[in-house]
């Protein structure tokens, strides 16, 4: 595989990630991550360590109602980078509520790894732009 093969690879199954979320596909949604991913996010109650931690998240933000209800979610000018089995992609993230109401952007950067079961996110870091910060 190339690595402009293995740059469309990562890019896809970022936006399958995404679409699995909008479509409400747990499973498929985790598929993307490894187990031992961290994810460091704005609105998230400190670093999530692990699956297990972002589980026990999503578990209570589901139990709550809390889940966001979106129109749409997107990977805007998507960059991906890819040495050997590792990979990083950087994203702007475009939320639009379901129902209308203004888009929300969120600067966003996972680092991949290649496995058996191909591209996983081992880390991701996503950060809320804050109107006026461009």
């Amino acid at each position: 595989m190339t690595g402009q093969d293995a740059a469309g690879a990562v890019a896809a199954g970022i936006e399958d990630m995404y679409d699995a979320f909008l479509a409400g596909d747990r499973r498929r949604f985790d598929a993307h991550l490894h187990p031992e991913v961290t994810t460091w996010e704005t609105h998230l109650p400190g670093p999530l360590r692990d699956r297990a931690d972002l589980d026990a998240y999503r578990s209570q933000r589901d139990a709550a109602g809390a889940r966001p209800a979106l129109a749409s979610l997107t990977a805007r000018d998507m960059r991906v980078d890819v040495w050997d089995d590792t990979a990083a992609a950087r994203y702007v993230l475009v939320a639009v509520p379901a129902g209308g109401g203004a888009p929300e952007e969120t600067r966003v950067t996972d680092v991949l790894r290649r496995s058996a079961e191909g591209w996983l996110i081992v880390h991701h870091h996503a950060e809320l732009v804050r109107p006026g910060q461009g």
